[in-house]
């Protein structure tokens, strides 16, 4: 690779590392820590194919850090290899001045050196991220928008070697979420449970995943859509029997509400319920259930619930009620038009 990194995807630069290519400078920004933690990783490796693992390999935290302590790592010869690699973590964490002292090292920066820095956010008015940005070694490293997760771990499924069908796929969507670290982990359990290049199923997520998450709350949604008091309590004292945190329940309650206020939202524009569950971040198999739910909450119930459910939240952190009685009268209420 180039010493200046081009415009390319996250997953390209891991690509070209695997295959032995590092970039003089890599500017990795992003909040998605899976795949700037895999990006730093494969870099390392990179830098440490042709000489002793960590003996040229130094890591820097922004905060506090000066330019020229940066400077003097990355203009040092590596010993006994070819490469050296220096990680500056957090660098949005140093001073503007001190990070503008890196600017005319962007211009001409050391071939036998990787510098790799992270950042979840570049100050984009600093002279700094208009140098890494006009050398182009900024590889903006963004969350998969709410279809794409799908994709992301039907990849990661046979990356580990296992088939996944869409219909897996979306019932580990549907019990996790969005976060890829929670799914990587997830995948990564699965892999062991089901074995060695056996189909990852709907039916395994279910067994080992925790068909708690997925069900539960959704059954709970519906029951303080209908006002059924008893089974919304009902399904409060199961998830908290199985275990699930009282904070945890409330976040997965939350999250349910948002993918129907969305699946309002899209239901509204004139979209069929299978696209408005896509626009919505929820699997196309759950749509219709989805497209029900949503009857029970109009604009003005969505918005009460969200306000209630942020008092919980405060509750659940601050209070000495107990958590579990905490919860049951959010559940109450909720369950009043």
């Amino acid at each position: 690779m180039a010493a200046s990194l081009g415009p390319v995807e996250v997953h390209e630069v891991i690509e070209a590392a695997d295959s032995g290519k590092a970039p003089a400078v890599c500017v990795l920004v992003g909040s998605e820590r899976l795949w700037i933690d895999r990006a730093v990783d494969s870099l390392r490796a990179a830098c440490a194919r042709e000489g002793t693992p960590g003996f040229n390999d130094d890591v820097l935290e922004g905060k506090g850090l000066s330019g020229d302590s940066v400077l003097g790592l990355v203009r040092t010869l590596p010993m006994l290899a070819p490469r050296r690699f220096v990680l500056v973590r957090h660098c949005d964490a140093m001073s503007g001045g001190e990070l503008d002292r890196l600017v005319d090292y962007l211009k001409e920066p050391a071939p036998e050196t990787c510098l790799v820095m992270t950042a979840a956010k570049l100050d984009g008015r600093g002279r700094f991220a208009k140098a890494a940005r006009k050398a182009r070694t900024v590889v903006e490293v963004k969350s998969p928008k709410p279809g794409q997760v799908g994709g992301f771990v039907r990849q990661e499924a046979r990356r580990r070697g296992h088939p996944l069908d869409r219909e897996g796929a979306d019932a580990l969507v549907d019990a996790i979420g969005a976060n890829l670290d929670e799914l990587d982990d997830a995948l990564e359990r699965l892999s062991l449970y089901v074995g060695e290049s056996q189909p990852i199923t709907a039916a395994a997520v279910a067994d080992c995943v925790t068909h708690v998450k997925a069900e539960n709350i959704f059954t709970l949604v519906d029951a303080v859509g209908n006002n059924d008091t008893e089974l919304a309590l009902a399904t409060v004292a199961n998830l908290l029997a199985n275990r699930q945190a009282a904070l945890g329940i409330l976040a997965m309650l939350s999250r349910q509400l948002r993918i129907l206020a969305r699946m309002r939202s899209a239901l509204a524009s004139g979209l069929q319920p299978r696209e408005a569950a896509q626009r919505a971040g929820a699997p196309p198999f759950k749509a219709r259930d989805l497209a029900r739910a949503a009857g029970h909450f109009p604009r003005q119930r969505l918005e009460r619930a969200f306000g209630l459910l942020a008092e919980t939240d405060v509750a659940l952190k601050g209070s000495r009620v107990p958590d579990s009685l905490v919860l049951e009268r959010a559940v109450l209420e909720l369950c009043q038009r």
